[in-house]
């Protein structure tokens, strides 16, 4: 049957692949500064025969593992970044390993390796069946920030490839044929001139007036955006002392939209806003763009297969010590637990979830990266369950259950998932074929344009 090597290949390597995955964990890393992250996965990488290449695309921590010859060429793509503020214990209850430090509130550390061990196992049935076809392994930094893959995009990493597929840990496990939101990111500098607030206000040029002036006009201007479009902002520096004009201020930007051409009209807009602002307070404006990402664009034909090999796939077996442990975390949000078992419609004592979701086609606002290599080959994007039920993303409660057996069972049942999808489209790589008529006929031939293409690696 296709899948028993690659099976039990999981097995074999699963000790490493738990090693990997919790030492990665213990020292979470932010993007661009993966380098533990980077070594650990490129040395398991290399012990399971795939030719390594670190630094690509001028990335430090950018990996591309190769294994194999002719089509199809599936790249599968990693990330090992973690979230600031977000350190944990390996304990189901809060407690900072390190107060303020990183934490993988995520679940990225589970996500690379899954991917990793999905390639090891894929390659040993390939050999043993003799099937043709190329893996490329991609470690990919700074996910968290949605900026990574386009800088390895900027510089060809993923030119050649015939199809992508993405995991990330989640609490169900389902595939994603719905689109998530694109991103752009950018920061409006304003620079006034300083006098004393008091004394001689007349000779100041506030610059904080002018962020919250733009700030005025960005949420006038939502009444007047389509409904797709979300905006966001924190100001990031505001002044030094109520006495002094502030002759520098700065807002940070978020602008989404379910296209590319939806985030660049808002965000030419938002230009014009921060332009007015500069003007009426007579401050210079400086706008620097960071970067930003495309939106998924998940393809059918692939989550189909995707979908049946998650299906046909050995699941986890949750243990009375893994319900004990998500029971404990779910009681920090027991109205997330209870949602989550409404959503899903489970049964009320649920506390992980257990089987395949069906294919919906389900929209969400968050971003990934993940989008902008979907719109250069075709690719999808699947989720297992590696956490508890009331377990919300980016918190601390993710932290912990992804450095925990629930985490790892989750990570071993995703890793044996994608390798039985690998196997299927090379068995039949037709499907390629017919995935990438899907493509062109969706994107209309629009060509990739990379949203960091003018902007310098943030290191």
């Amino acid at each position: 049957m296709l899948g028993n090597t690659a099976f039990k290949s999981v097995d074999k390597w699963a000790d490493k692949l738990r090693e990997a995955a919790l030492a990665i964990w213990e020292n979470p890393e932010l993007g661009f500064h993966e380098e533990i992250a980077c070594k650990v996965t490129a040395d398991l990488m290399r012990e399971a025969g795939f030719a390594v290449e670190v630094g690509i695309a001028g990335i430090p921590t950018a990996i591309k593992a190769t294994y194999g010859s002719g089509h199809p060429v599936i790249g599968f793509l990693g990330e090992f970044d973690a979230l600031p503020g977000l350190s944990q214990v390996h304990a189901p209850e809060k407690q900072a390993a390190i107060e303020g430090g990183a934490g993988h509130g995520c679940g990225h550390n589970l996500l690379g390796i899954a991917t990793a061990g999905a390639c090891i196992a894929a390659k040993e049935e390939m050999e043993e069946r003799g099937l043709a076809g190329t893996l490329v392994f991609y470690g990919c930094p700074a996910e968290e920030i949605v900026v990574g893959k386009g800088y390895m995009a900027k510089g060809g990493a993923f030119d050649g490839i015939d199809l992508s597929v993405s995991y990330h840990p989640g609490d169900n496990n389902s595939v994603s044929i719905g689109t998530m939101t694109g991103v752009d990111q950018v920061k409006f500098a304003f620079y006034g001139r300083t006098a004393h607030a008091a004394g001689a206000p007349e000779q100041g040029r506030s610059a904080l007036d002018a962020v919250e002036l733009m700030n005025i006009g960005a949420n006038y201007l939502r009444e007047h955006v389509p409904m797709d479009v979300r905006m966001h902002y924190i100001i990031t520096e505001g002044g030094k002392a109520p006495n002094i004009v502030p002759d520098y201020a700065e807002n940070f930007y978020f602008v989404r939209a379910f296209t590319r051409e939806g985030i660049s009209e808002v965000y030419d807009r938002l230009v014009k806003i921060a332009q007015g602002a500069a003007l009426m307070t007579e401050t210079e404006l400086e706008v620097k763009y960071i970067g930003g990402c495309y939106p998924t664009l998940n393809n059918r034909v692939l989550a189909d297969i995707m979908h049946e090999a998650l299906t046909e796939a050995p699941q986890p077996v949750w243990t009375e010590e893994d319900i004990a442990y998500a029971k404990k975390i779910n009681e920090a949000r027991p109205e997330l637990r209870e949602a989550a078992i409404r959503r899903m419609g489970l049964a009320a004592d649920a506390e992980i979830y257990t089987g395949v979701a069906p294919l919906t086609v389900e929209n969400g606002y968050g971003s990934t990266d993940v989008g902008d290599v979907q719109h250069i080959a075709p690719g999808i994007f699947f989720s297992t369950a590696t956490q508890a039920l009331g377990a919300s993303g980016h918190s601390w409660q993710v932290t912990a259950c992804s450095g925990s057996e629930i985490g790892i069972k989750g990570m071993l049942y995703a890793s044996r998932a994608m390798a039985l999808f690998a196997l299927k489209i090379c068995d039949k790589p037709e499907t390629a074929k017919l995935a990438k008529e899907e493509f062109d006929r969706v994107t209309g031939g629009k060509a990739y344009i990379c949203p960091v293409r003018d902007v310098p690696l943030p290191l």
